[in-house]
């Protein structure tokens, strides 16, 4: 009103000057208002004239301002929220305010609707939404899970990072001076498999408000399962026309399903083409800590259903019951629909001196081929009075930290039975490979999820099609269409990942971590400190 009254009053020419009053009527005349705003109007200009910081104040809506102005009741409403946890209501903060202490405390009458409620949800910033989705950290934190990660994972990483390529933004390799433990590079190869579904498409993209709901498949259609080999020196495992990919197509009716059989067969053709193309290199290979890829030799070393004294003659033999493989390399079924197994002796365990002990009595003996029984496998090993120990605690649920409480506890804890190796480990050792497992939970390190993310949005892109043909082709086309210069940068978040670890940081701090220096292929000491003196970080302690 103030800027309307002066500039009709000073006008641009003459004929457009208005008088003090007749400038004061019109402006509240366009404002609707009456005669004595006018005489208002003309007492706040002179008085912003004297005074520019002299403005008259709008009382319009100060009788009626919300409850929540009041800063007090706002904060308590928000500690009652918090103190319920995930999953709060607006009918939360309506039986908050019904209560006698604090209707009394701010002199209310009756407590306010629901409708209200919903309202002051909004001005306390809440929304009705999906919960943000962060990384898993489901199990990052357990005992034996920390154990592993700083006394075997961490320490054999470091090691092979000194014979690393590094690289700078994924592109150019930065040559390092300092001498190398080993004169031969080496390479590691990141295992996974992940399915892709022929019926999965974008879901979020441009609606015209014309566009009308089309039938579409319920189900997720066919599916292909791919399990690759990726590294950052050469991508994924490809030489020319020959690679190290596997498609399988899960299910009963189809290939079966993805057995460590496979896994197996799938390390051995890698080690194949390694040998052939890069034999100039060391090798390795990583698998995620999947039951799959952890499966050891079928006459691999257990002592959970050994017996505590030999068996006797009419016994079944004792053993370890596998499938029987047909000419074919498939399993044989047998009548009852059910596998056959067959059974076979136990693997020979070490001696403390190193010596092989067999679990059985030798030829010769008047019970040749009889199982010895975890009391005199023991008492071989040079223990003694393991007789008068009971088979196994109740349960077989032993006091924490015990190691001899039982004689299949005692057994549990000989080296030989303890640093039993999988099948994939044992295979790769026996060719001069080197393979190794992730800690369990912790698929951020292996960047060959981040590869499947890349190929699955460029995937989506795809036109709708049933065809199992069109699924391949373009699960390979979304597979090669992940550029090497971005899979570097992956695997460099991965080590950054894994410098923070070896650092002290925990899990949920480690990824913060890693996301805010993404610059960075070593993690700044500075950020240590800075998690030590922020009091804005959830997890400084």
């Amino acid at each position: 009103m103030i800027k309307m009254q002066l500039y009709l009053y000073t006008g641009t020419s003459s004929s457009k000057k208005l008088t003090w009053i007749a400038a004061s009527l019109q402006t509240a005349h366009s404002h609707a208002k009456s005669t004595h705003t006018a005489q208002n109007i003309r007492k706040w200009t002179r008085s912003f004239i004297t005074d520019r910081e002299d403005l008259p104040l709008n009382l319009y809506g100060a009788w009626n301002t919300s409850m929540l102005d009041k800063g007090e009741l706002a904060k308590e409403i928000h500690e009652h929220l918090q103190g319920i946890g995930k999953f709060v209501k607006a009918q939360d903060i309506v039986n908050f305010l019904n209560t006698d202490e604090i209707k009394s405390r701010y002199t209310l009458k009756k407590t306010i609707s629901l409708a209200t409620a919903q309202r002051w949800m909004h001005l306390m910033d809440y929304r009705w939404s999906k919960g943000p989705s962060g990384q898993y950290v489901d199990g990052h934190e357990r005992e034996d899970v920390v154990a592993y990660h700083q006394e075997k994972f961490l320490p054999t990483m470091a090691e092979l990072e000194w014979n690393l390529r590094v690289w700078k933004d994924g592109v150019e390799e930065i040559c390092e001076t300092a001498p190398r433990p080993r004169p031969r590079r080496v390479v590691i190869w990141w295992h996974d498999e992940s399915t892709f579904y022929a019926n999965d498409r974008r879901l979020v993209y441009w609606v015209h408000e014309n566009k009308k709901a089309v039938p579409r498949p319920k189900g997720e259609g066919a599916s292909l399962m791919v399990a690759d080999f990726v590294s950052a020196d050469y991508g994924w495992m490809r030489f020319g026309d020959e690679e190290g990919r596997v498609l399988f197509k899960a299910g009963k009716a189809r290939d079966g399903y993805f057995t460590n059989d496979d896994i197996v067969a799938h390390v051995e053709k890698a080690m194949d083409l390694l040998q052939k193309h890069l034999p100039q290199e060391d090798h390795v290979f990583i698998f995620d800590n999947a039951t799959t890829h952890l499966k050891w030799a079928d006459d691999a070393l257990s002592a959970r259903k050994m017996s505590k004294n030999p068996t006797r003659p009419e016994n079944p033999f004792f053993g370890i019951d596998r499938n029987v493989i047909g000419p074919d390399g498939k399993p044989i079924y047998a009548p009852n629909g059910k596998f056959h197994k067959e059974r076979v002796p136990m693997a020979e365990g070490r001696l403390p001196d190193g010596s092989p002990q067999s679990f059985y009595f030798p030829v010769g003996h008047p019970r040749a081929g009889v199982f010895k029984g975890m009391t005199i496998i023991l008492e071989e090993r040079g223990f003694k009075d393991v007789g008068k120990l009971n088979a196994e605690c109740p349960k077989f649920q032993c006091p924490k930290g015990a190691t001899s409480c039982c004689t299949r506890r005692l057994l549990y804890s000989q080296p030989d039975f303890v640093d039993v190796e999988s099948r994939v480990e044992t295979i790769c050792k026996s060719r001069g490979f080197r393979a190794f497992f992730l800690p369990k939970f912790h698929c951020e390190l292996n960047f060959i999820e981040q590869c499947w993310g890349h190929a699955k949005r460029t995937y989506r892109l795809n036109p709708p099609s049933s065809s199992e043909q069109d699924l391949e082709k373009n699960v390979l086309a979304a597979l090669d269409a992940v550029p090497l210069a971005t899979m570097r940068r992956f695997a460099t978040r991965s080590l950054r990942f894994m410098d923070a670890y070896r650092k002290g940081l925990t899990g949920k701090q480690a990824m913060w971590a890693a996301k805010k220096y993404r610059g960075h292929r070593v993690l700044p000491a500075s950020i240590f400190l800075e998690l030590a003196q922020s009091e804005a970080h959830p997890s400084k302690k």
